[in-house]
């Protein structure tokens, strides 16, 4: 194990909090034995083209310092290579740490533990999702909640998260069944109308939002969540129900467990991580063990 590791830094992740948690990360590492670099992820394409050369440089570990986008983004460089992922988690939502049981907001302790897993057993293997050429980590997103994050992207005011609150009423207004074809593993395409349909390798999005609650990033399947049509009055119901993940007992609710799910549907933009991943058509796969994931509990949600 070479003791030379790469800290990959948005610094405007969690407004600010990314630059202000590489530090206290970097002490703990360094403290720990190891010889600290830093990549900058300002520029989303030039920082992932970095994190690709320190991968392929032979770096010890990427360690992603910010909130699930930026875990997406050193994703694309380490899935299927040697080379260990870290997270201090710094972003707003911090789904993928949450689901990981990994610190959120302590990067001193993130930076501690990811040593002591350097050190140790060098990582957890944790399976990651794959669609369109892209890897991801938490729950792909299509429909009502895809629209939300359309719609919110385009505002300009408010600004921060009051905009998908401005998103969220305004889909509600148009809210309507979507036409869906789906096709689970190699098994017939089916026609169906749904609210939502949500692709999990782990748990949550949007910062806690426990939409695929009970999917495990270590057993090689996606959960996939399947909100059928319901009236606004049923959304606005169900919907506090997500953050405890108590939602997947409604009637209107549906849970599948397959390793492969194509989604196509007119007019919706697929979601990973927080970030498009493009218009639907899209397959999404599973691929187990993709990455070896530092400092993880035991059995990761």
């Amino acid at each position: 194990m070479t003791s030379d590791i790469t800290l990959f830094v948005n610094p405007a992740a969690g407004r600010g909090r990314g630059a202000a948690a590489a530090q206290p990360a970097a002490r703990a590492l360094r403290a720990a034995g190891f010889s600290v670099r830093t990549v900058l992820g300002e520029n989303a394409a030039e920082a992932l083209r970095r994190a690709r050369e320190a991968v392929a440089g032979g770096t010890g570990a990427l360690i992603a310092v910010g909130g699930d986008g930026m875990v997406s983004l050193a994703l694309q460089a380490v899935a299927g290579t040697p080379v260990p992922l870290g997270v201090v988690a710094a972003g707003t939502g911090n789904d993928f740490a949450r689901a990981a049981g990994l610190p959120v907001r302590d990067p001193a302790a993130a930076g501690r533990l990811i040593a002591r897993s350097l050190k140790g057993d060098g990582g957890r293997p944790v399976d990651l999702g794959r669609a369109g050429g892209t890897y991801f980590a938490t729950v792909l997103a299509s429909g009502f909640d895809s629209r939300v994050n359309d719609r919110g992207n385009r505002l300009r005011f408010p600004t921060g998260r009051l905009r998908y609150d401005v998103a969220l009423l305004a889909e509600l207004a148009a809210l309507r069944p979507i036409p869906y074809r789906i096709r689970l593993d190699d098994g017939p395409e089916q026609e169906i109308e749904a609210t939502l349909v949500a692709v999990g390798n782990s748990s949550s999005y949007g910062g806690g939002m426990r939409i695929c609650a009970d999917a495990r990033m270590d057993d090689g399947l996606f959960d996939i969540t399947v909100v059928g049509p319901c009236s606004r009055s049923t959304l606005l119901k169900v919907f506090p129900r997500v953050y405890r993940g108590t939602h997947l007992g409604h009637p209107a609710v549906t849970v599948h467990r397959v390793a492969k799910v194509s989604l196509s549907a007119a007019g919706l933009t697929g979601w990973a991580d927080g970030e498009p991943l493009g218009p639907l058509p899209l397959t999404a796969e599973t691929v187990p063990e993709a990455v070896r994931l530092l400092g993880t509990a035991e059995k990761a949600a």
